[in-house]
Protein backbone atom coordinates (compact mmCIF):
# COMPACT_ATOMS: atom_id res chain seq x y z
CA UNK A 1 0.00 0.00 0.00
CA UNK A 2 1.36 3.40 -0.91
CA UNK A 3 0.01 6.90 -0.35
CA UNK A 4 0.55 9.34 -3.21
CA UNK A 5 -0.83 12.56 -4.63
CA UNK A 6 -4.01 12.03 -6.61
CA UNK A 7 -4.21 12.44 -10.38
CA UNK A 8 -7.16 13.26 -12.62
CA UNK A 9 -7.36 9.58 -13.52
CA UNK A 10 -8.21 8.85 -9.86
CA UNK A 11 -11.26 11.11 -9.82
CA UNK A 12 -13.99 8.52 -10.56
CA UNK A 13 -12.80 6.29 -7.73
CA UNK A 14 -12.15 8.99 -5.14
CA UNK A 15 -15.51 10.59 -5.90
CA UNK A 16 -17.13 7.17 -5.37
CA UNK A 17 -15.35 6.66 -2.02
CA UNK A 18 -16.09 10.23 -0.87
CA UNK A 19 -19.77 9.87 -1.77
CA UNK A 20 -19.93 6.54 0.06
CA UNK A 21 -18.88 8.27 3.30
CA UNK A 22 -21.31 11.15 2.68
CA UNK A 23 -24.11 8.62 2.09
CA UNK A 24 -23.34 6.83 5.38
CA UNK A 25 -24.05 10.13 7.12
CA UNK A 26 -22.04 9.45 10.27
CA UNK A 27 -18.71 11.22 9.71
CA UNK A 28 -18.67 14.00 7.09
CA UNK A 29 -20.72 17.19 7.50
CA UNK A 30 -21.43 17.32 3.76
CA UNK A 31 -24.85 16.21 2.56
CA UNK A 32 -24.47 16.78 -1.18
CA UNK A 33 -22.79 14.20 -3.37
CA UNK A 34 -19.95 15.06 -5.72
CA UNK A 35 -20.42 14.56 -9.45
CA UNK A 36 -17.56 14.48 -11.97
CA UNK A 37 -17.52 18.27 -12.36
CA UNK A 38 -17.96 19.27 -8.70
CA UNK A 39 -15.59 16.47 -7.61
CA UNK A 40 -12.82 17.62 -9.94
CA UNK A 41 -13.20 21.18 -8.66
CA UNK A 42 -13.39 20.11 -5.00
CA UNK A 43 -10.29 17.92 -4.99
CA UNK A 44 -8.27 20.40 -7.08
CA UNK A 45 -9.12 23.20 -4.61
CA UNK A 46 -7.42 21.47 -1.67
CA UNK A 47 -3.88 22.24 -0.58
CA UNK A 48 -3.22 18.54 -1.13
CA UNK A 49 -5.27 15.47 -2.03
CA UNK A 50 -3.77 12.01 -1.60
CA UNK A 51 -4.88 8.46 -2.32
CA UNK A 52 -4.02 5.11 -0.77
CA UNK A 53 -3.30 2.72 -3.62
CA UNK A 54 -2.36 -0.91 -3.89
CA UNK A 55 -1.94 -2.89 -7.13
CA UNK A 56 -3.55 -0.08 -9.10
CA UNK A 57 -6.67 0.07 -6.90
CA UNK A 58 -7.57 3.02 -4.71
CA UNK A 59 -8.85 2.20 -1.24
CA UNK A 60 -8.88 5.59 0.45
CA UNK A 61 -7.99 9.26 0.29
CA UNK A 62 -7.48 12.41 2.29
CA UNK A 63 -7.82 16.10 1.67
CA UNK A 64 -5.68 18.73 3.42
CA UNK A 65 -6.39 22.46 3.48
CA UNK A 66 -6.17 25.51 5.75
CA UNK A 67 -8.60 25.43 8.67
CA UNK A 68 -8.82 29.22 8.70
CA UNK A 69 -7.27 32.35 7.16
CA UNK A 70 -4.85 35.10 8.08
CA UNK A 71 -3.47 34.88 11.61
CA UNK A 72 -4.86 31.34 11.92
CA UNK A 73 -3.79 30.22 8.45
CA UNK A 74 -0.99 28.08 9.90
CA UNK A 75 -3.60 25.61 11.18
CA UNK A 76 -4.70 22.99 8.69
CA UNK A 77 -7.65 20.62 8.56
CA UNK A 78 -8.07 17.26 6.89
CA UNK A 79 -10.72 14.69 6.05
CA UNK A 80 -10.16 11.00 5.44
CA UNK A 81 -12.25 8.49 3.51
CA UNK A 82 -11.65 4.74 3.28
CA UNK A 83 -13.75 2.50 1.07
CA UNK A 84 -16.08 0.29 3.11
CA UNK A 85 -14.57 -2.80 1.46
CA UNK A 86 -11.11 -1.91 2.78
CA UNK A 87 -11.83 -0.87 6.36
CA UNK A 88 -9.90 -2.67 9.07
CA UNK A 89 -6.70 -2.80 6.99
CA UNK A 90 -5.05 0.20 8.73
CA UNK A 91 -5.40 2.35 5.61
CA UNK A 92 -6.68 5.24 7.72
CA UNK A 93 -3.51 5.14 9.80
CA UNK A 94 -1.33 5.35 6.70
CA UNK A 95 -3.39 8.27 5.43
CA UNK A 96 -3.16 10.17 8.74
CA UNK A 97 0.61 9.63 9.06
CA UNK A 98 1.16 10.81 5.49
CA UNK A 99 -1.09 13.81 6.15
CA UNK A 100 0.91 14.82 9.23
CA UNK A 101 4.10 14.79 7.16
CA UNK A 102 2.50 16.63 4.24
CA UNK A 103 1.09 19.28 6.58
CA UNK A 104 4.59 19.92 7.97
CA UNK A 105 6.02 19.98 4.46
CA UNK A 106 3.45 22.58 3.38
CA UNK A 107 4.39 24.81 6.32
CA UNK A 108 1.41 24.25 8.59
CA UNK A 109 2.07 24.19 12.34
CA UNK A 110 -1.05 22.43 13.64
CA UNK A 111 -3.50 19.89 12.22
CA UNK A 112 -6.96 20.36 13.70
CA UNK A 113 -10.09 18.27 13.30
CA UNK A 114 -13.19 20.35 13.97
CA UNK A 115 -15.88 17.70 14.12
CA UNK A 116 -14.94 14.13 15.00
CA UNK A 117 -18.21 12.42 15.91
CA UNK A 118 -17.96 11.08 19.46
CA UNK A 119 -19.33 7.65 18.48
CA UNK A 120 -16.64 7.26 15.79
CA UNK A 121 -14.51 5.29 18.24
CA UNK A 122 -12.19 3.75 15.63
CA UNK A 123 -11.13 7.18 14.36
CA UNK A 124 -10.85 8.61 17.86
CA UNK A 125 -8.66 5.76 19.08
CA UNK A 126 -6.43 6.12 16.02
CA UNK A 127 -6.03 9.86 16.50
CA UNK A 128 -5.25 9.49 20.19
CA UNK A 129 -2.73 6.70 19.51
CA UNK A 130 -1.00 8.98 17.00
CA UNK A 131 -0.68 11.81 19.53
CA UNK A 132 -3.73 13.97 18.80
CA UNK A 133 -5.18 15.80 21.79
CA UNK A 134 -8.91 16.23 22.29
CA UNK A 135 -9.90 19.85 22.87
CA UNK A 136 -13.23 19.13 24.54
CA UNK A 137 -16.73 18.09 23.51
CA UNK A 138 -19.39 20.07 21.69
CA UNK A 139 -22.77 18.70 22.77
CA UNK A 140 -25.05 17.80 19.88
CA UNK A 141 -22.68 19.28 17.32
CA UNK A 142 -23.32 16.73 14.57
CA UNK A 143 -26.66 15.87 12.99
CA UNK A 144 -26.61 12.21 12.04
CA UNK A 145 -28.27 10.94 8.87
CA UNK A 146 -31.28 9.70 10.84
CA UNK A 147 -31.78 13.17 12.33
CA UNK A 148 -30.54 12.68 15.90
CA UNK A 149 -27.66 14.73 17.24
CA UNK A 150 -24.36 13.42 18.58
CA UNK A 151 -21.48 15.15 20.30
CA UNK A 152 -18.38 16.13 18.39
CA UNK A 153 -14.83 16.11 19.71
CA UNK A 154 -12.35 18.56 18.19
CA UNK A 155 -8.76 17.26 18.07
CA UNK A 156 -5.38 18.80 17.26
CA UNK A 157 -1.81 17.68 16.64
CA UNK A 158 1.19 20.01 16.60
CA UNK A 159 3.26 19.56 13.47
Amino acid sequence: MRVREYTKEDLPEIIRIWNEVVEEGVAFPQEEFLDPESGAEFFASQSYTAVAEEDGRIFGLYILHPNNIGRCGHICNASYAVSSEARGRHIGERLVLDCLNKGRELGFRVLQFNAVVESNTHARHLYERLGFMQLGTIPGGFRMKDGHYENICPYYHEL
